[in-house]
C-alpha cells in the first residue's frame, strides 16, 4: 500500500504543474489583426488632383465602406486587438484611411485617423418591446401546473366536446 501513495504524489505534482501552464498559457497575450489600411508608402503613389477611383481601387482592392458617410469617398480600416484569456478584447490600434473623389472621380483629399482621433458617438437604441414578462422558468413550471391533460401524456385522443 505504500508504494500507491508516491505515485499518487508525483501524478497530483504533475498534473497541478500541467493546470498552471494551462492557466498562464490562457492568460497570456494574443493580437488579432482586422482588416486593412494602406500604410504611407502605399499612399505615397496615390497623387491629389491626378489618381481616379479606379487606380485606387486597383492599388488597394474594395474598401471597407464605399461613400456611407459621404458621397464619392471609400474607406479602408484596420485594427489591432490585444486578447487576454477570458477577457473582453481591447482595441489598442485602429487606422481609418479615408480617399475622398471628386465629381470626375479623381482624388480630392486623403486622410488618416487613428484610434486617438476617434470621438464617442452615442447611438439611440430603439428597442422594441418583446411583451414577455420577466418570469423566471420556475414560476413558469408552476403556472402551468394543473394545465395539462394526463391523458394526451398517455397517448389517448382529446374528447371530443
Amino acid at each position: 500500500m505504500t508504494t500507491v501513495f508516491p505515485s499518487f504524489r508525483l501524478n497530483t505534482r504533475t498534473l497541478g504543474l500541467v493546470l498552471v501552464l494551462a492557466a498562464a498559457a490562457g492568460c497570456t497575450r494574443m493580437e488579432r489583426f482586422h482588416g486593412f489600411a494602406p500604410t504611407d508608402a502605399d499612399l505615397a503613389a496615390v497623387q491629389v488632383g491626378q489618381t481616379t477611383k479606379d487606380s485606387v481601387l486597383a492599388s488597394f482592392g474594395p474598401p471597407v465602406s464605399d461613400g456611407t458617410l459621404e458621397n464619392n469617398a471609400v474607406y479602408y480600416v484596420s485594427s489591432t486587438f490585444n486578447h487576454y484569456g477570458p477577457f473582453a478584447p481591447e482595441e489598442v490600434d485602429r487606422q481609418v484611411v479615408a480617399i475622398r473623389f471628386d465629381s470626375n472621380d479623381v482624388v480630392r483629399n486623403v486622410a488618416r485617423y487613428t484610434l486617438q482621433d476617434g470621438q464617442v458617438v452615442a447611438l439611440d437604441r430603439r428597442v422594441t418591446e418583446d411583451g414577455i414578462s420577466d418570469v423566471t422558468l420556475l414560476a413558469q413550471l408552476l403556472r402551468s401546473f394543473g394545465r395539462f391533460n394526463a391523458g394526451t401524456l398517455l397517448g389517448e385522443a382529446p374528447e371530443e366536446l
